[in-house]
């Protein structure tokens, strides 16, 4: 039996650096036909996250959100539409917005819709994309849209499973099973790898893909762990959730204290929501802190990620994957790891 890594498990050794400002490190990222990023941070396609002024606001940061699926085609398609031309006009620039579709039912109905609304490219979304219902869908996009529109793909956990997705037709693909803070799938099915593990053994891939680092990622520090180990770009849920941008209302207590719901889009409260009902759930339904505008913590990721770089001399996320070295900790070195003053007993 092999041993699996996760992000607290690893550290980055700093290196000699000639790096005077972050503001020299480029954070730009390629994820193929098409897709560049400014920003290596996509939204994640959830009803509590990305709808159009999450993919405005992250889009005009040089990231993109991808509009969550989980309602009808005409309401996707105008959320879809909304923030391009509102994002192209805040910006003067154009901006990559992403739509979710599934993979049976009205799909290619569906991603017609939103390609005519403006999505620059469409992201399969399932939570088990190592399936022959992937195979079929992205073969049907393909063939009724062409090479040229970028899909993304997944969710995977294996080798095997990011090379034959690339091979069905796939740009990138999302890499990580059951890792998101609001994913109970690990325990409800005993199924998963974790998600650095995940990042480790996908970028052994040979094909031309791109991986998108996806469920369980904490912290900008958590990013880079991810970076290092050869993703092209992570995706994000519970970092940007509670925010302006997310959709739904803030709710305030006796006491003052405000929130917003955050779920997972296979926990009871989202399938009720969007389906009317429920069969297995593999997720949980919470209430984080609100936490005011979603820019203010994409700035402070990408501060982060700069940062990160520059600790090991890099100037660009290629010339970092090259350069940078890990090594495992044991628990009492990620103790130390952690501001750790706040429990101390003096």
């Amino acid at each position: 039996m092999s041993q699996a890594l996760s992000y607290d498990d690893v550290l980055l050794v700093p290196q000699y650096s000639d790096i005077r400002s972050r503001t020299e490190v480029s954070i730009n990222t390629d994820l193929g036909n098409g897709l560049e990023l400014r920003l290596p941070v996509i939204a994640s396609p959830m009803d509590t996250i990305s709808e159009a002024a999450m993919a405005i606001a992250i889009g005009g940061l040089g990231g993109a959100a991808i509009i969550h699926r989980y309602n009808g085609i005409e309401m996707q398609a105008r959320m879809t539409r909304m923030a391009k031309d509102i994002g192209g006009e805040k910006y003067n620039s154009d901006i990559h917005v992403g739509a979710a579709v599934g993979i049976s039912g009205d799909f290619v109905e569906r991603a017609a819709s939103l390609l005519e609304a403006g999505a620059t490219f469409l992201c399969v979304d399932v939570a088990h994309g190592h399936h022959v219902l992937m195979k079929e869908a992205i073969d049907k996009l393909r063939t009724t849209f062409g090479d040229s529109l970028h899909i993304m793909a997944g969710n995977v956990a294996t080798l095997q499973g990011i090379n034959d997705i690339a091979d069905w037709g796939a740009d990138s693909i999302r890499c990580n099973i059951g890792g998101g803070s609001i994913c109970s799938t690990r325990i409800q099915t005993g199924h998963g790898v974790p998600g650095l593990q995940t990042i480790i053994d996908c970028a052994n891939t040979d094909r031309d893909v791109t991986i998108i680092a996806d469920g369980g990622i904490r912290n900008s520090g958590d990013m880079i762990k991810a970076f290092a180990c050869g993703a092209d770009a992570v995706m994000c849920g519970s970092l940007l959730s509670g925010t302006d941008e997310t959709p739904g209302k803030v709710l305030e207590e006796a006491d003052g204290t405000r929130w917003k719901t955050y779920r997972g889009m296979a926990s009871k409260e989202a399938q009720v929501n969007w389906r009317g009902a429920y069969s297995s759930y593999e997720g949980v339904s919470t209430r984080v802190p609100y936490r005011g505008t979603v820019i203010r913590i994409l700035e402070d990721i990408e501060r982060g990620i700069r940062s990160g770089l520059s600790y090991s001399g890099a100037r660009n996320l290629r010339e970092f994957q090259s350069t940078a070295v890990l090594i495992e900790q044991t628990p009492a070195g990620m103790g130390e790891s952690k501001t750790h003053i706040l429990g101390r007993k003096w």
